[in-house]
């Protein structure tokens, strides 16, 4: 049987193309799902949940190789600071599990910023909203798909 997750209908009914990439049903790092899938590191991103203000959350996308720089997010989306939202609250904001968020079709509407480095590549990858299930979408078609801005939000030194 398919498996089809929000984030691919949401995809579906916008008519914009993309591929499914499964790696099992086991969560893994970042660097695990790119190895697994035999991807580019620095094409595959990792979906961050933060907090600024009281109920004002933000969404990262990072290249699984680094980190958030949290200085550099909070600057990006005009806060003072944000931190990483705790694992339980990740479910009933988002609507996902660690390992299988996804930043389309959040529960809660929240700002999405993507590290700038995915301007330079054709394609990436983030969680399809599944422990397992990768999307591989178009970076020009990502204005269609969802509202968000480029920044750099990585830690120094990191690609």
């Amino acid at each position: 049987m398919e498996v089809k997750t929000n984030p691919m209908r949401h995809l579906d009914k916008l008519g914009i193309p993309y591929k499914v990439h499964t790696y099992g049903d086991v969560a893994l790092s970042g660097t695990e799902v790119a190895e697994t899938l035999g991807q580019d590191p620095a094409q595959v991103f990792k979906t961050l949940v933060t907090v600024g203000k009281p109920k004002c959350y933000y969404v990262f996308l990072v290249p699984v190789t680094g980190g958030l720089d949290l200085k550099k997010a909070a600057a990006s989306v005009g806060e003072k600071s944000v931190s990483m939202i705790r694992q339980d609250e990740l479910l009933p904001l988002t609507g996902y599990v660690h390992g299988g968020c996804s930043p389309l079709c959040t529960k809660r509407p929240m700002r999405v910023t993507i590290d700038s480095t995915a301007e330079g590549k054709d394609v990436i990858f983030f969680s399809a909203g599944k422990i397992g299930y990768q999307l591989e979408v178009s970076v020009r078609d990502l204005p269609r798909m969802m509202e968000f801005s480029f920044a750099d939000v990585r830690k120094p030194g990191q690609t």
